[in-house]
């Protein structure tokens, strides 16, 4: 029989930080023994935001848990989407992009991946330096 991994919210995996963004991973590698999906959830403070980066590995899903900002993509960043509570966001392998919290509120970000191991790659000369 197979056997089924419950983390409770005391038992989250703190993962690698990505500027001001803090990772708490429920579903990992190293939490649930997964070997082919990551699931976690990612905070990132008002007025902040996450690295500008991406992912050589692994198509990413978002869920936008609370909160509001900008998910900026694109090969530049030329494209700031506004973002807030309820929205979903597909990010596929290789995208660059960064999130940033434009409100008054932690934006909570509820990340899905299709890999336990994600391997990130960034690009600190491009995007937002101001946060």
């Amino acid at each position: 029989m197979k056997k089924i991994i419950v983390t409770k919210k005391n038992e989250v995996e703190e993962e690698i930080n990505s500027g001001a963004m803090t990772r708490l991973a429920g579903v990992s590698k190293n939490l649930s023994n997964a070997t082919n999906i990551h699931m976690a959830i990612a905070s990132i403070p008002t007025d902040r935001c996450s690295t500008t980066h991406f992912h050589t590995n692994c198509e990413s899903a978002i869920y936008v848990l609370s909160g509001k900002g900008l998910f900026l993509h694109g090969n530049n960043l030329e494209i700031e989407e506004e973002i807030s509570q309820g929205d979903f966001i597909f990010v596929p392998e290789g995208a660059l992009h960064q999130p940033i919290n434009t409100g008054d509120k932690v934006l909570e970000l509820i990340v899905a991946r299709n890999t336990p191991i994600e391997i990130v790659e960034e690009k600190p000369d491009l995007g937002r330096k101001d946060c």
